[in-house]
């Protein structure tokens, strides 16, 4: 069966996110008034501590994972900043040691007694936003597959890897599809990599999430991401389920007209890994 090799330091899987930098992201998101891109900079920086967290032992991160971000906009190129400029992808251990800086922020938590008082935490800051130029989404699934590929090559029997693409319009340098064909047509020993993509929202309309039949969806455009993103692997679909989403065999890793709860919360089930697999 596919998806079940260990995931360890000496075979790590990988994690690479294609984030939309177009003008575009300046709008709000969707029941917001923060800027998509303000929103998805905080919801991938506070994903990448998530996943560095996952992998602590001790004092220690653990390099079960590489970590990459493309930008897309007015260039396509690595959008991790500082010291990991240009890196296309990072182990866990020197993305935990080389954020941007580290902020304090407040938020609000349960005191116990039935209210709510702030506590102030530490908010490591790896990925900057940026809302400039159209949206050449063709051309960052070109650079997935050359980052994939060469991780592939030096980890062919690695869990495998998945590509989360997080967008807000139509891309402006040809069709995706046969793009995210060749992204998905790679695979390691254990099986293809995952390609999910997230359409986010500036208007307020119904969310879908997760959705198994592309006769259902409300444009060519929702289509057309839909035959672009994988179906879910066992896994990934068992966790989908027990959050609540009526999936089938034939689900696929797909958000459309996403708002910031849905972004969040399709983020941490696509990135999560059965236990069992973790050495």
């Amino acid at each position: 069966m596919p998806y079940t090799a260990e995931i360890s330091r000496t075979n790590p899987s990988c994690f690479l996110f294609l984030i939309d930098q177009s003008k575009s992201m300046t709008e709000p998101l969707a029941g917001t008034t923060k800027r998509k891109a303000d929103a998805l900079s905080d919801a991938m920086n506070r994903l990448l501590q998530t996943l560095v967290l996952r992998c602590v032992r001790g004092e220690v991160v653990l390099d079960r994972f590489h970590v990459g971000v493309i930008g897309y906009g007015s260039q396509v190129a690595p959008a991790l900043g500082g010291n990991l400029a240009g890196r296309s992808l990072v182990p866990l251990s020197e993305l935990a040691l080389a954020p941007l800086r580290v902020e304090s922020r407040t938020r609000k938590v349960d005191d116990g007694a039935g209210g709510l008082v702030e506590q102030t935490i530490k908010f490591p800051v790896w990925f900057e936003p940026i809302a400039d130029g159209r949206t050449p989404m063709c051309a960052a699934l070109d650079l997935a597959w050359q980052f994939l590929t060469e991780f592939l090559a030096k980890y062919p029997a690695c869990y495998p890897p998945m590509v989360i693409n997080l967008t807000d319009g139509h891309p402006t340098d040809g069709n995706p599809e046969s793009h995210a064909e060749t992204v998905a047509g790679l695979s390691s020993n254990d099986g293809g990599v995952m390609l999910f993509n997230v359409h986010m929202s500036a208007k307020v309309e119904r969310v879908i999430e997760f959705p198994d039949k592309e006769g259902d969806l409300p444009d060519d455009y929702a289509r057309q991401l839909f035959r672009m993103s994988s179906v879910l692997p066992t896994v990934m679909r068992n966790t989908a389920q027990r959050e609540g989403f009526p999936v089938s065999e034939t689900t696929r890793g797909f958000a459309y007209n996403a708002d910031l709860v849905s972004v969040i919360r399709f983020l941490d089930i696509g990135t999560r890994v059965d236990a069992k697999n973790l050495r």
